[in-house]
């Protein structure tokens, strides 16, 4: 199909937020062949060096959430609401978008509110088992809410939902082709097990805390690992890439060789996390942050734990992780039975799903 569209996205702030919004203008992109794309985010955040490494421009909004107590931030936040949903107007009256889709963070809230305003159709990508505020208010005028869990009608309009399930990066399809070609990448020792630790983007030092106490349990298990420590924690625990079978990484950038090459996953409980490890279908221990809005990777987690997919250990329960974890990497009986489980609860075709909706907006 070709046809002359202008599509805009905002989402950032983090991974969870942004890839998302990668994945569907990389399918948007093979159905419209001369459509023109532009990003919306947040100055000063990873969208703004993320979104041009995949090939598409971005305009900042200056804006940034509200923190728990008071701050200069937060005495900031109606100033640049105003200044963020006006300089939204200008891009949106500018760009002239055929539709806008948000997936989450802080920019994508006046740029749909904006959106909405001018009656441009506008798509939700919620990951989340809990929305934000943003989403809640944009939902009551945007047209179609796409999301990734049951039970959603309690937060957005029901008729305005369609169940997609989370966009995954592309090449997470195919990871079970390339698990030498990722050994090779990383340097692994092919006759060892490797362990992934994901914290997310910026960090999680209760994970990195964790891995720092347990990094003889793993070794002494004949157990390799790709530690990913967050950019914010970095400088602290690279000392430890000099230890025997362990290297540390601020970020990631190959995450379908990670998956690939991983035998055993720690993560945190983001939505994007969780369906891309559905997809990639490694045995997995949870830990969920419990810093998020109305603990929202716990539910996230749970929804998977349940169905005895994936295993979680809850922060104020960290003391419990060495016997969680030994009780997954003695049993392989467990680790095929929870990567089957895992697999079956997968979406791979949320991307596609997701643009069928846009593709109907734009028409």
């Amino acid at each position: 199909m070709s046809k002359s569209v202008n599509i805009l996205l905002s989402g950032g702030g983090t991974g969870g937020h942004i890839y998302p919004a990668i994945s569907i203008a990389n399918e948007l992109k093979k159905r419209f062949k001369d459509a023109q794309f532009l990003f919306v985010g947040a100055n000063n955040r990873m969208e703004m060096e993320k979104v041009p490494q995949a090939g598409y421009a971005i305009k900042g909004l200056w804006i940034s959430g509200i923190q728990r107590k008071l701050t200069i931030d937060n005495l900031m936040f109606p100033v640049k609401l105003i200044s963020s949903c006006w300089n939204a107007y200008k891009i949106i009256k500018s760009f002239k978008p055929s539709v806008v889709i948000g997936t989450g963070g802080f920019a994508s809230g006046p740029t749909l509110l904006v959106a909405n305003w001018l009656k441009i159709p506008t798509l939700i990508q919620e990951q989340n088992s809990y929305p934000g505020i943003t989403n809640k208010i944009a939902a009551k005028k945007t047209a179609k809410i796409c999301v990734a869990y049951d039970g959603m009608e309690t937060y957005f309009p029901a008729d305005k939902i369609i169940k997609t399930g989370n966009p995954v990066r592309s090449d997470l399809l195919h990871v079970t082709n390339c698990r030498e070609e990722a050994q090779a990448y990383f340097k692994l020792d092919a006759n060892m097990k490797t362990l992934l630790v994901l914290g997310g983007s910026l960090g999680a030092r209760a994970i990195n805390k964790l891995v720092e106490n347990n990094l003889e349990l793993f070794v002494s298990n004949q157990i390799q690992v790709i530690w990913q420590t967050g950019k914010l924690y970095f400088e602290e625990y690279k000392k430890y890439d000099a230890t025997k079978a362990v290297q540390t990484h601020a970020f990631i950038n190959q995450m379908n060789f990670a998956y690939a090459a991983a035998d055993f996953i720690i993560s945190r409980a983001g939505a994007s996390s969780i369906s891309e490890l559905c997809i990639v279908a490694k045995p997995t221990i949870f830990i969920p942050s419990p810093n998020v809005a109305e603990d929202h990777q716990t539910k996230n987690a749970k929804s998977i734990v349940d169905k005895n997919a994936a295993l979680m250990v809850s922060e104020k329960n960290i003391e419990n992780f060495e016997n969680v974890f030994l009780s997954v990497i003695k049993d392989d009986t467990k680790q095929k039975d929870l990567s089957l489980k895992m697999k079956s609860l997968a979406q791979p075709n949320a991307t596609n799903a997701i643009v069928n909706e846009i593709e109907k907006l734009i028409k």
